[in-house]
């Protein structure tokens, strides 16, 4: 009778298996607090910098000005509004879906940046004008010589940054880890 494995014991692979709790709540919280600061980042941008001046933060190399983008990074594809938008849903989904097996800390917070960020851009194709599913996100921070983001596209960065880290280091989000 094959002997019974545990939580944190070596696979035949040389793969550690998972150990401890599902971090889904480090997950939601993440994702909660990226989406916050991104909402309410837009909102003080739309009620005070839309139709303003540019804010000068650092001389020339970083402005705030408020811009409305329909397309994604660098502007491409400003026709194609519904296309981004149900990219976004299918990212929002399949971070669901991983998160049912989802027991490392570092792939929560990974993940936890792109779903608030996805979020945080969603909400913005959606629920702003020209109308739903047709909305231009609202973008405002503007470093020289690169284009003009937000919070969520910050989000969305340093998540996809963080997970490309752990999947060289061999740390897959259900905690296994895949020793060369």
């Amino acid at each position: 009778m094959p002997e019974e494995s545990r939580p944190g014991d070596a696979d035949h692979e040389g793969a550690q298996r998972p150990r401890g709790r599902r971090r889904i709540g480090v997950l939601l919280t993440v994702a909660g607090l990226a989406y916050v600061l991104d909402l309410v980042s837009k909102i003080l941008v739309v009620e005070y910098l839309e139709g303003q001046p540019s804010i000068e933060l650092v001389g020339d190399l970083l402005r705030l000005t408020a811009v409305r983008n329909s397309g994604a990074a660098f502007g491409i594809g400003e026709a194609l509004t519904i296309v981004f938008t149900v990219i976004a849903a299918v990212v929002v989904v399949v971070i669901f879906r991983i998160a049912r097996k989802l027991y490392s800390t570092p792939w929560a917070l990974a993940l936890g940046l792109l779903l608030g960020g996805a979020f945080g851009n969603l909400t913005d194709r959606i629920f702003r004008s020209p109308g739903v599913f047709q909305g231009a996100v609202v973008d405002f921070i503007a470093p020289a010589h690169f284009a003009v983001f937000n919070l969520a596209d910050s989000a969305i960065v340093c998540g996809g940054i963080l997970i490309v880290i752990l999947s060289f280091r061999g740390l897959d989000p259900d905690g296994t880890v895949h020793r060369t």
